[in-house]
């Protein structure tokens, strides 16, 4: 029973791992409508907010609870897919105004709307600021020893 149960259970840790290698490494989904698409690297327009007051007011607003502590992770990870939001402080302070007068549907899984009161352009931009300071950490799959390991032990034939 017992090497019944660590073949299930490396079967589905292989097929959990391959499917995330694939996953990572496929390209990511345009989200909703063509704003979303994402651009082939960070963007790099001019910055005017302030870092270090934008780190500060993203942990306040708990954007982490979606996008991670460094846009990486969490339901919704930007990093290094930058969506078309995020291109330009134009576009993110357009993007968090954009739906500030609708109630959002309930149950929402949505991003909150952010009116000029809740989220004053100065505190945005700032937010902005220290979103760009994202970088990708992911070492490529190939890179990683336990996921090689694992496909190793999964290409090689099994013992009845």
């Amino acid at each position: 029973m017992t090497r019944r149960f660590l073949t299930i259970a490396a079967t589905v840790l292989t097929t959990t791992c391959v499917t995330a290698v694939v996953m990572a490494q496929a390209p990511a989904p345009a989200g909703r409508g063509a704003a979303n698409a994402a651009p082939a690297k960070a963007p790099t327009s001019p910055v005017t907010g302030n870092a270090v007051r934008g780190k500060q007011l993203y942990y306040d607003y708990s954007c982490y609870g979606c996008h991670g502590f460094n846009g990486e992770t969490g339901a919704r990870a930007f990093v290094p897919a930058w969506p078309a939001n995020l291109a330009t402080e134009s576009s993110f302070l357009a993007f968090l105004r954009g739906r500030a007068n609708q109630a959002p549907t309930q149950p929402s899984t949505a991003m909150p709307n952010y009116s000029a009161e809740t989220l004053n352009d100065a505190q945005a931009k700032d937010i902005y600021a220290y979103i760009r300071t994202f970088k990708s950490n992911a070492p490529p799959a190939d890179k990683i020893p336990t996921l090689n390991a694992i496909l190793s032990a999964a290409q090689k034939p099994r013992k009845p």
